[in-house]
């Protein structure tokens, strides 16, 4: 991603690029920075290629690539969908890789879990887009709202990303919403709470803070206000509150095993690095430090019977035709939060 971003920023673009990962948004919205650092608006219909890997046949993937930009000094070629393309259309592509033309950038664009050939990511730059980490995601939004025109502020950033989480595609639309509705003005917690719904102390981290510390009345008094969130259903509520009681699971273990409790959250940042796509229904820094607090109020006992109550209540949530969402998960966070004979003192 820095080479990619340096080659942008100096026009120093490479004759071929492979971008895989699961972040559709951000493929796409460097694809489009590819085309505008690379080609000239008014001489672009000649010079660009829009191609579809389940459409493209061998014949016209080899004229895309074999063409010369036209008044240019030079064309790209974006291949979408990269590993649909069928036997004869990937050799192509092989054998093009082995001596690319100077004067054609190649984007190579695979989906969500697709490979390319190995030939592929040996001649190619390859680009990884993984969902973006709590910073990162806040340097986005920044950067997002500042390329439209308008400004937000570090506590309306971090409000708008425990709402929305990593679905850039649903940020950029409520930055967008955003603007309009400041006219232009900064964008504040307020406006954030008129237009996306979302206050301090109401969000999936709230709630997911009152599990935490076993309080599952308040984890109740929040659940309605949480469930009418964007993107927030009873499924993703209860995957982030697996990924919660399994990280304190885990955590509980390690101590067991002599971890000193001040390692502990460099620990859990290892493993989401090692688990970027872990559903944590908030920033990371936000979810160690509940994790961490944790293990102060759960031992392994409530655990594995918060995990098989977390189990039941989603095949529930998939196959259930009578309790709505908010009963079920008004029933778990009763269940899972109740204090047993099993708890150890801290």
């Amino acid at each position: 991603m820095r080479t990619l971003k340096a080659a942008l920023e100096s026009g120093a673009l490479a004759p071929a690029y492979l971008f895989l990962g699961d972040d559709e948004y951000l493929k796409e919205e460097k694809v489009r920075a590819v085309i505008a650092r690379a080609t000239d608006p008014s001489t672009r219909d000649f010079n660009l290629d829009l191609l579809l890997g389940t459409e493209t046949d061998a014949r016209t993937l080899a004229t895309a690539l074999d063409a010369l930009p036209m008044m240019a000094d030079r064309r790209v070629v974006v291949v979408r969908e990269a590993g649909a393309l069928k036997k004869d259309a990937r050799a192509v592509v092989s054998r093009y890789l082995q001596r690319p033309s100077p004067e054609t950038v190649v984007v190579l664009v695979l989906t969500a879990g697709s490979k390319g050939d190995d030939v592929w990511t040996e001649r190619t730059v390859t680009v990884d887009f993984r969902p973006l980490t709590d910073d990162e995601l806040g340097v986005w939004i920044s950067r997002h709202a500042s390329e439209h025109g308008v400004t937000i502020t570090p506590a309306a950033t971090s409000l708008l990303a425990s709402a929305t989480g990593n679905d850039l595609a649903l940020l950029a639309g409520e930055i967008d919403k955003l603007r309009s509705f400041t006219g232009g003005l900064v964008i504040d917690e307020d406006a954030v709470a008129s237009i996306v719904g979302v206050r301090h102390g109401e969000t999936l981290g709230d709630l997911l803070d009152r599990v935490a510390d076993r309080d599952g009345t308040g984890a109740i008094a929040l659940l309605e206000r949480v469930l009418l969130q964007p993107k927030t259903t009873g499924v993703s509520v209860v995957m982030a509150l697996t990924t919660q009681m399994l990280a304190i699971g885990w955590a509980l273990a390690a101590r067991e095993r002599g971890l000193a409790q001040h390692r502990m959250e460099s620990e859990f940042y290892a493993l989401l690095k090692e688990n970027t796509s872990s559903v944590t229904g908030r920033p990371w820094s936000e979810a160690v430090k509940t994790w961490v607090r944790g293990t102060r109020h759960w031992d392994a006992h409530g655990v594995e019977r918060a995990l098989r109550l977390l189990l039941a209540t989603d095949r529930a949530l998939k196959d259930t035709k009578v309790s709505t969402e908010e009963q079920l998960l008004t029933s778990l966070l009763l269940a899972m939060t109740a204090r047993g004979a099993g708890r150890v003192a801290a």
